[in-house]
C-alpha cells in the first residue's frame, strides 16, 4: 500500500453498527498510530451506518413515481431499485429528482453524464444499494453520511489530525466527501487510489495516511 511520499496503515476495527459513534472510535483507533500532518480517512459507508442510515430494502414501502423512476439509471446503478429510488426522493423531496431527470435527459441529448447528481443533488451518489458491505449490512441500503463536514471537524478538534471522509471502490476512483482542508483532499486521492479500505474480513474502515513534509508542501 505504498503511495510516496505516503503510506497508509488500514486500522482493524471491531464491526462498527448504529451503536457505535464515529467521532469516539476514529480518536480510539488511530491513537498512538496518527501523529500531526497525518491524515485520518474514513471509509463513508462506516460513517453512514453509525447515524442509523443503514435501511434494509424490505422496510421501504416504494410509491409509484419511485417504481417508475428507477427503470431508468441503468440495472447496475446505484437507484436501479424502488426501495434505492423512494430513499433518494425522501432524502431530497420529489421537485429536486424529477428536476434531475430533466437534466439528466437533456444532458444525454447533448452527450454529457452526471446532470442528474448536478441537479438532484451529489448526495444522492453516495448510496449504496445492496451494499455489499461487512456483515451485517451486506443486504441494506446505504445512504450517504449526514453532514459529513461536521463528522471531519469534530474529529480533528479530538485527534489533531486532517480528516477525509472518503468513497473509495477498486477501479482506482476516489471521491471525497467532506475534509479539514485543501490539502488532505490532494493527499487523500491520491493516497486511497488502491483502496486500502476493506469491508470484508479485514474490517478496515479507517486508514491513516502517513504523509511526509514533501507531500504536505507539495498539496499546500
Amino acid at each position: 500500500m505504498m503511495c510516496m511520499p505516503c503510506y497508509t496503515i488500514p486500522i482493524r476495527t471491531h464491526v462498527i453498527t448504529e451503536q457505535d459513534n464515529i467521532i469516539e472510535l476514529a480518536k480510539r483507533y488511530t491513537e498512538g498510530v496518527v501523529e500531526p500532518g497525518d491524515i485520518i480517512a474514513i471509509a463513508e459507508s462506516v460513517v453512514a451506518i453509525t447515524q442509523k442510515r443503514a435501511i434494509l430494502p424490505e422496510e421501504v414501502q416504494p410509491g409509484l413515481l419511485a417504481r417508475f423512476l428507477c427503470r431508468f439509471p441503468g440495472k447496475h446503478g446505484s437507484l436501479a431499485t424502488p426501495p434505492a429510488m423512494e430513499l433518494a426522493i425522501r432524502e431530497v423531496g420529489t421537485v429536486r429528482i424529477l428536476l434531475g431527470c430533466v437534466a439528466a435527459a437533456l444532458g444525454r441529448l447533448i452527450g454529457r453524464r452526471g446532470f442528474f447528481y448536478l441537479v438532484a443533488g451529489r448526495e444522492l451518489a453516495f448510496i449504496d444499494d445492496i451494499a455489499g458491505t461487512m456483515w451485517p449490512y451486506e443486504r441494506h441500503i446505504i445512504l450517504g453520511p449526514h453532514k459529513p463536514d461536521k463528522i471531519v471537524a469534530a474529529i480533528k478538534e479530538d485527534t489533531g489530525a486532517e480528516v477525509v471522509i472518503a468513497d473509495v471502490n477498486d477501479i482506482k476512483c476516489v471521491d471525497i466527501l467532506a475534509a479539514t482542508s485543501p490539502a488532505s483532499v490532494k493527499i487523500a486521492k491520491e493516497a486511497l487510489v488502491d483502496n486500502p479500505f476493506g469491508n470484508d474480513d479485514q474490517q478496515t474502515p479507517i486508514v491513516v495516511i502517513k504523509v511526509k513534509k514533501e507531500a504536505q508542501d507539495r498539496a499546500a
